[in-house]
């Protein structure tokens, strides 16, 4: 009995290390920034592009890169997945640009060179400072698309419940992150011990502008349940669509016309921009 207990004792002692050492580790865990810092004709990034600098509540200089809107009303802002950079996700906007839209690429702390340290509340705050760089170019609110692809979705889900904008994409969304975190840690209360949540599910009822959810039918970084279970709680006007053979870090190629063509459809003629 005695070696039992020892045994039960062990066990558990090793089991609560491991829950330190994931709690002290959790943030890289999920945040994986780029220390590179490039320049936009060094990205090859589409000549429409021009280099915005912004300040950030908490007094940061960020930078993202924007390129105006040609023929339509709308601007997109595009925020990245955890293991993306500002670099890596010009090419997202090449389609929106060549169909006329406006396209902002959001960088966050501590991401290509910038400084600061990712955090859930870190990163809402650079959203914003987009959203009023935008808005200092002329552009309204109620012109803007907000789309977020993967970790990017929680940004882009808070801005959708803090700014009253034309329309909301969501790409590879979970329901929060530590229901993200346990598909692939089952062993560990995330909800618990996450510090960083980004809740989706939490507030997507809250949210009432037009509303696409797109998952990939193999992804398996996030299940396409989430997707389906976020599309539920959400109000109406929603769309959901899984794309067949594609994952989570290959939809954007295919997604683009299905994506332009539900703003003609969904979002409407927007506003005047001033």
């Amino acid at each position: 009995m005695k070696i039992l207990r020892n045994a039960v004792i062990a066990i558990a002692s090793l089991y609560l290390l491991l829950l330190l050492v994931f709690f002290v580790v959790q943030r890289s865990l999920l945040y994986f920034p780029s220390s590179d810092s490039t320049s936009l004709k060094e990205a090859h990034a589409n000549p429409a592009f021009r280099q915005l600098t912004l300040k950030t509540e908490d007094g940061l200089d960020l930078k993202a890169w924007y390129a105006p809107a040609a023929s339509k009303p709308f601007t997109f802002v595009f925020f990245h997945g955890n293991g993306e950079s500002l670099q890596d996700s010009t090419y997202v906007a090449d389609p929106y640009i060549e169909a006329g839209y406006g396209f902002l690429v959001t960088e966050y702390r501590g991401y290509s060179g910038l400084p600061g340290k990712p955090t859930e509340s870190g990163l809402y705050a650079d959203g914003r400072a987009c959203i009023h760089a935008l808005n200092a170019q002329g552009i309204r609110t109620e012109n803007i698309i907000l789309f977020g692809h993967s970790l990017g979705t929680g940004v882009a889900v808070e801005m959708a419940n803090e700014f009253p904008v034309a329309g909301l994409i969501l790409l590879a969304p979970c329901l929060s992150i530590p229901k993200a975190a346990q598909v692939h840690y089952p062993f560990i209360p995330a909800e618990i011990i996450a510090l960083d949540r980004f809740n989706n599910a939490a507030k997507i009822g809250q949210i009432h502008a037009p509303l696409l959810i797109v998952n990939g039918v193999n992804d398996d970084v996030v299940p396409p349940s989430q997707g389906q279970r976020l599309y539920e709680l959400a109000n109406e006007p929603r769309e959901f669509h899984s794309l067949p053979n594609h994952d989570h870090n290959d939809l954007f190629d295919d997604f683009a016309p299905l994506g332009i063509a539900w703003v003609s459809r969904v979002c409407g003629n927007g506003n005047s921009p001033t």
